[in-house]
């Protein structure tokens, strides 16, 4: 898959990249799309996203490379491997050729630290489900562990699921500013229609910094 990045990307901040780094994603990933939509404006109002009352935040982490993202609620703990932008905007995603695989938007924020984290995985790959295959199911409060190279553990608590058409996408509201530490976790969604290029919708987790623990 492949995934564009709207108009109203993240910001790219200043990130130095520890030595054995996960590598780029390979072109050949490419070729399963997780398009996160590039919508012309900002779309109406729809239906109300799922969501819970707000939790409790926690100061923000400095700055430091996640390295697993761990949900309960979904049974899973997968490694996190950088994702950046090539030439064209387009995001690169895990490997679909590794089900239990996350990815994270390195030229963004780091999980933890002041602003909003981006952290993507497939729904489902050519051998099966993938790592957030039911990510539209969580409900508000479940929790998200990511494991960062500092040796700390940021556990974030979900306030709202929604879906969004790939054609309507709310850029700003998914990939805004935002001034304590957030997360959003992106997937595919709703109808999937191959002469259409595969999902038509994406599933977006947003989720707030609610303690952070030593590993």
């Amino acid at each position: 898959m492949s995934t564009r990045l709207p108009r109203e990307r993240p910001p790219r901040r200043s990130f130095p990249r520890p030595a054995g780094a996960a590598g780029l994603i390979p072109a050949a990933a490419a070729a399963l799309v997780l398009l996160l939509g590039s919508p012309l404006a900002e779309p109406g109002t729809g239906a109300a996203p799922r969501s819970g009352p707000a939790s409790t935040a926690a100061a923000p982490l400095p700055a430091a490379r996640p390295v697993r993202i761990d949900i309960p609620g979904l049974r899973v703990s997968a490694p996190l491997v950088d994702l950046t932008l090539d030439s064209g905007g387009k995001l690169g995603v895990p490997d679909p050729a590794d089900r239990n695989l996350a990815g994270w938007y390195r030229d963004g924020v780091p999980p933890g630290s002041p602003g909003n984290a981006i952290v993507v995985a497939h729904v489902d790959t050519p051998t099966g489900p993938a790592a957030f295959a039911g990510l539209d199911a969580l409900r508000p409060g479940a929790r998200v562990d990511v494991h960062r190279a500092d040796g700390k553990v940021a556990t974030f608590r979900i306030y709202a699921i929604d879906e969004f058409e790939k054609s309507d996408f709310p850029s700003t509201r998914v990939y805004g500013p935002t001034k304590d530490a957030q997360l959003r976790l992106l997937t595919c969604g709703g109808a999937y229609d191959r002469s259409a290029g595969g999902y038509q919708s994406n599933v977006v987790a947003f989720a707030r910094l609610a303690s952070v623990r030593a590993a």
